[in-house]
């Protein structure tokens, strides 16, 4: 049978995203502070557009996060180090301009974090690639508030050191150098996951995307190592997807697309986890007998998948209204967060 459902490669890199949540939620409270500390006019605009990019970057996150799939928590050095990272920027130890500098820094950190998930995806799986894709657009706006925040510290360290103000040209610099970094970067911005307020039908699209690419890893692999980590991955993510499709789509589409239909859907998924069980039960070493399986398994998720994305998709667009599919999918990703949590738990 299947050894493990987890591992470790991939708890790492779960953790590194619950550092970067717990680092996102940092930068919004300084930002905040800085809000209401600077008088400055232009600088407080600059700030302000920061934190509403960063208070949306935070949603993006938590939706990498669920679609990841692996629950994290973060290092205990990590939240030491936000603690004392808080005290400074609520202390009286450190100057406004000292504040924002440190700031930079840490932006600097999230950037370098974000950067290096995509690096480690690179090495340990397509499916984790697929799944942190919106991350391109976190490390992007980062790096696009490090370039401003470079002229906010000129000026505020100008002006703090000085007593004068600094020469204005500054803010044409600092624009030049975003609309440079913009043109270098742009392409690689997941530009449709400029916002946390997905639909419903988007968030589901994209865990059928994940699960088709992790049939393909494992159709491409005999490693029993591989197809162990693959399917415990696969497993996971079919468990916690069926779930809150159960709890939370299901019972709302079902006035509109039919009692069969709806039935039909659970049916599936019900056969889905008989099958999940049936493959954690053979040892992966038997490679030819397990990817048969899964294949097996791969054909009835496939008639699954292309059911909803047609004629339930096209139920819930006719029927529901936009604030009604986002409302769906922010109670369909907390479902699949907790069960996500309930399966580390359980593991522990």
């Amino acid at each position: 049978m299947v050894a493990t459902l987890d591992d470790t490669k991939r708890i790492a890199i779960a953790m590194e995203l619950a550092d970067m949540k717990e680092l996102q939620q940092l930068l919004i409270s300084n930002e905040e502070q800085f809000v209401s500390a600077i008088s400055d006019e232009a600088i407080r605009k600059r700030i302000h557009d920061m934190l509403e990019d960063d208070r949306k970057n935070l949603g993006i996150l938590e939706t990498v996060i669920v679609q990841y799939g692996v629950k994290g928590e973060p290092r205990e050095t990590s939240k030491k180090m936000i603690e004392q990272a808080q005290q400074l920027m609520q202390g009286h130890e450190l100057s406004l301009y000292q504040k924002v500098s440190q700031h930079e820094l840490l932006k600097h950190k999230q950037v370098m974090a974000g950067l290096l998930v995509h690096k480690c995806a690179q090495k340990v799986g397509a499916d984790i690639e697929v799944a942190i894709g919106p991350l391109n657009t976190i490390n992007f706006e980062n790096r696009a508030h490090q370039e401003q925040l470079k002229g906010i510290i000129e000026v505020l360290g100008v002006t703090e050191l000085t007593g004068k103000e600094p020469d204005q040209g500054l803010w044409g610099r600092v624009q030049d150098a975003i609309a440079a970094f913009s043109g270098v970067m742009g392409s690689v911005v997941t530009q449709n996951t400029d916002k946390d307020d997905m639909n419903i039908q988007t968030l589901i699209r994209l865990d059928h995307n994940k699960t088709n690419t992790i049939f393909t890893e494992i159709g491409a692999t005999k490693d029993p190592q591989k197809l162990q980590e693959y399917f415990g991955q696969l497993y996971k993510d079919l468990t916690a997807h069926a779930i809150a499709e159960e709890q939370i789509v299901y019972p709302r589409v079902r006035s509109f697309y039919g009692d069969d239909n709806t039935q039909e859907l659970y049916d599936e998924q019900s056969e889905m986890k008989r099958m999940l069980d049936e493959i954690k039960a053979i040892n992966p070493e038997s490679a030819d007998e397990f990817r048969h399986k899964v294949k097996q398994l791969m054909e009835a998720v496939g008639d699954h998948i292309r059911q909803e994305e047609s004629t339930m998709f096209a139920a819930i667009d006719k029927n529901c209204t936009d604030e009604q599919k986002e409302q769906m999918a922010t109670e369909f990703k907390a479902a699949k967060s907790k069960v996500q949590e309930e399966m580390a738990a359980s593991t522990k």
